[in-house]
């Protein structure tokens, strides 16, 4: 298995940043490489939402369908997929802290098909590539979250 770990700072509030990393219909416009995200089910965001998204990876366009599988409203959720023969979970946690809050981010990805399982060495060299995107969207969400006005 493996695993990707992020953590970041934002001078917002943690339900603040909490409700911009969670409102989907805005993701589009806050994170520079998502191009459209279709929510696939009705109601408020939370789990159990399932929501296709479109975005550049590696200069191509990429879209997958994921699901909210853990959502703890201020504090966590968690959001899982399945693509190329691998599954893969990233959950997201927001603490307080002395700058507003700290947002720890964990991907794991574990490997389904035989195909998958061979190319799992390869898999380490894309470990840079993804740190760079996923640490970019984290950036672009502080942006907006710190961009808010005040309650």
């Amino acid at each position: 298995m493996a695993r990707l770990a992020l953590s970041l700072d934002v001078g917002a509030p943690p339900e603040r940043t909490f409700d911009v990393f969670t409102d989907l219909e805005k993701a589009p416009d806050r994170v520079e490489g998502i191009v459209k995200l279709d929510i696939l089910t009705d109601g408020p965001v939370g789990k159990g939402t399932r929501f296709r998204e479109t975005r550049i990876m590696f200069r191509r366009e990429a879209t997958e369908e994921m699901e909210i599988t853990e959502f703890e409203t201020g504090k966590r959720y968690a959001v899982e997929a399945e693509s190329c023969g691998a599954h893969f979970k990233t959950t997201f946690t927001f603490a307080a802290s002395s700058t507003g809050t700290r947002v720890d981010m964990v991907t794991e990805t574990r490997a389904l098909t035989f195909f998958a399982r061979l190319m799992s060495p390869l898999g380490a060299l894309m470990m840079a590539p993804m740190k760079k995107v996923m640490l970019a969207d984290m950036k672009n969400l502080k942006a907006a979250a710190e961009k808010q006005p005040k309650a």
